[in-house]
């Protein structure tokens, strides 16, 4: 349900571990760019469904959002409640990736007030540690929202140590996004063993270069990164709930 990247090595090892369908979202890419890499990954073996996982809020106080169903960009770091009025606009599908996690998720309290906004809540991430993921599956089950879940891969090693196994078939964007919306049976599968949790362990250690100044630097104080909300490709469109 979530990854960061895509190349033929990571095609291979979805296939290998027998996933039918990744959903592609990459950071600070804008959605033309992140379509394009989607269709030219997509076989008939697996299908690749472009997503945005967008940054709201500023830098300190981020709160993410997997919009899937997208037709239109939008912007990083803009307010939470225009990126929500974005996806109702587009009619995508909103899930909440990793809950409560530092500050770059929603908290508890939000997703409730949000509840009847979001589709699904992550309920298993391969690299968050055990006690992370159960509070996503508290909140989801407290709040009787539907799960999902994922390898959240940003290295090709944690392809398909988690996924999502909805009971319909996901052969397209436009299903997926039904079967998100409509709240689809699913089950939350996920790998175990000592080397699962050292692929988990290696993805919890990227966080270091994630979160560092040089990314800080080259993503906010220029303006000409791609999905900054004062770029020219966005027409202004986003000024008004800028946060940068």
């Amino acid at each position: 349900m979530h990854t960061k990247i895509l190349s033929e090595r990571v095609v291979a090892r979805a296939k290998r571990r027998g996933i039918d369908a990744l959903v592609y979202a990459p950071h600070f890419t804008r959605l033309p760019e992140i379509q394009q890499t989607a269709a030219r990954y997509t076989d008939e073996e697996l299908l690749v469904v472009p997503a945005r996982e967008i940054f709201t809020g500023d830098w300190k106080n981020r709160r993410h959002l997997l919009a899937i169903g997208l037709s239109e960009p939008v912007a990083d770091f803009i307010t939470f409640e225009a990126a929500m009025a974005e996806c109702d606009r587009q009619n995508a599908a909103v899930a909440v990736p990793h809950p409560g996690f530092m500050n770059v998720s929603l908290t508890w309290p939000e997703i409730r007030a949000h509840s009847s906004r979001i589709d699904a809540v992550e309920t298993y991430n391969a690299k968050l540690l055990g006690y992370q993921n159960r509070r996503g599956q508290t909140i989801a089950r407290e709040l009787s929202l539907p799960a999902f879940g994922s390898s959240y891969a940003h290295l090709t090693s944690t392809i398909g140590e988690a996924w999502t196994r909805f009971e319909t078939p996901i052969d397209s964007e436009a299903t997926l996004c039904e079967a998100l919306k409509t709240g689809v049976e699913r089950r939350v599968l996920h790998r175990a063993g000592i080397e699962h949790r050292l692929f988990g362990l290696a993805e919890f250690g990227h966080l270091g270069y994630e979160n560092s100044w040089e990314k800080i630097d080259r993503l906010l104080l220029s303006g000409d990164e791609p999905t900054h909300p004062r770029n020219l490709v966005y027409e202004g469109r986003f000024d008004d709930v800028s946060v940068y």
